[in-house]
């Protein structure tokens, strides 16, 4: 039996980056258990987007706060050989009319008004942004300059490698059988290498969340949901230069950056498939979806028509009814703190979640405010629900 004074599940991007946090918050005796390995699971399928638009503002407060440790990785981790793999492109959105214009251009408004640097822009701007689309239909388009994407699972890494050198033990190959309570307070956890001790556990576990309902019958409102990214090649480069575009335009609401050369990375920002049990193994893409969001990317990107499928793969989502992270102390079980339901945003908000997480676990202030992210608030309605719709930029 070990001791420690904090134990986390999952060492994806969200619990290497807790690690970090509590080891630069001085809380060293930190022990990381994972099932699988560092940044194996889920944050291994991110498609890496990096930007602060969300319309909902909480989640911009977490993104902003996470852009300033992404904008230099390496000296906010304190580790000259770090890397998130940055490339900053900037970030187009953009609606043509209808029911998207005014909740895009009230997310815009908002982000203006946190001090982020962003630019209305008309459609020839854009055009010269992004050459290889078309913009005769945009009514609005926003641009954020300082955004881009950058590289998950190098990110995770990073975090782990910096905690590790702060003292943090990380124990990969581990699966957590139990939580262990006693008096209803955490007392440490059971696993296949046996019993670890610990007065605070953080549960980092995305799509195995569930977990934390079965330990302790808490109902934990999270599902395991599908969704697959393309990678087409096409005649024209869509270049690093080139910005991330999200078009709320396309039924598919997509999103697309370049992934290098020739090829463009492409991905639907709605609802996909809800898995059964969580499974973050790679699912089927029919060769008739493929088709189709073939068909949507040529109606923005027109030379884009005669694209070829250069690879594809699946990644999994940890969704909760609103499509926002559940963060925070669960109330009825002393010790316990929660970070899980993303829903496609983890990556984005990492450093941030890590710190307040770390924070909260420590019972110190938060950087940003958490209490909107509570688990009460499916149950008093006060839901964090985005205004382009569930599976779209909330």
């Amino acid at each position: 039996m070990e001791q420690y004074d904090a134990i986390i599940i999952g060492a994806g991007v969200i619990g290497t980056s807790v690690a970090y946090h509590l080891a630069r918050l001085g809380c060293t005796r930190v022990l990381v258990l994972d099932r699988t390995q560092i940044g194996a699971g889920t944050t291994s399928q991110s498609s890496g987007i990096l930007r602060t638009h969300y319309s909902v503002i909480e989640n911009v407060r977490l993104a902003q706060a996470s852009w300033k440790a992404f904008t230099d990785f390496a000296a906010y981790l304190g580790d000259e050989e770090a890397s998130a793999g940055m490339v900053k492109c900037g970030y187009l959105i953009a609606a043509p009319e209808g029911a998207k214009l005014e909740p895009l251009a009230a997310a815009l408004r908002a982000q203006q008004d946190q001090g982020i640097e962003v630019q209305l822009l008309g459609r020839s701007e854009a055009s010269s942004l992004l050459p290889i689309a078309r913009f005769d239909d945009a009514a609005l388009i926003g641009y954020e300059p300082e955004a881009g994407f950058a590289d998950a699972y190098l990110v995770a890494t990073s975090f782990a490698r910096t905690a590790r050198h702060l003292g943090v033990k990380i124990m990969e190959g581990v699966e957590v059988e139990e939580l262990l309570l006693e008096g209803g307070k955490v007392t440490g956890v059971r696993t296949s290498r046996g019993v670890f001790h610990a007065a605070t556990v953080i549960s980092t576990q995305n799509i195995w969340a569930r977990d934390i309902e079965r330990w302790t019958g808490i109902p934990s409102p999270v599902v395991p949901e599908r969704h697959s990214v393309l990678a087409l090649e096409g005649p024209e480069a869509y270049t690093f230069r080139m910005p991330v575009y999200k078009d709320l335009g396309s039924p598919g609401m997509l999103y697309c950056r370049s992934y290098g050369g020739n090829q463009m990375l492409v991905s639907e920002g709605i609802v996909g498939e809800t898995l059964p049990e969580p499974d973050n193994e790679q699912g089927d893409i029919s060769m008739d979806y493929m088709v189709e969001i073939g068909e949507q990317v040529a109606e923005r990107f027109p030379s884009f028509d005669a694209a070829g499928v250069a690879s594809s793969w699946t990644g999994v989502y940890d969704v909760t009814p609103d499509w926002n992270p559940v963060l925070g102390r669960l109330p009825d079980v002393q010790g316990l703190v929660v970070g899980y339901g993303f829903s496609g945003h983890g990556f984005k908000l990492s450093p941030a979640v890590g710190l307040v997480l770390a924070q909260c676990a420590l019972g110190l202030p938060t950087e940003v405010d958490i209490q909107p992210y509570a688990l009460e608030r499916f149950r008093n309605g006060h839901l964090l629900t985005g205004k382009y719709g569930l599976g779209a930029v909330s």
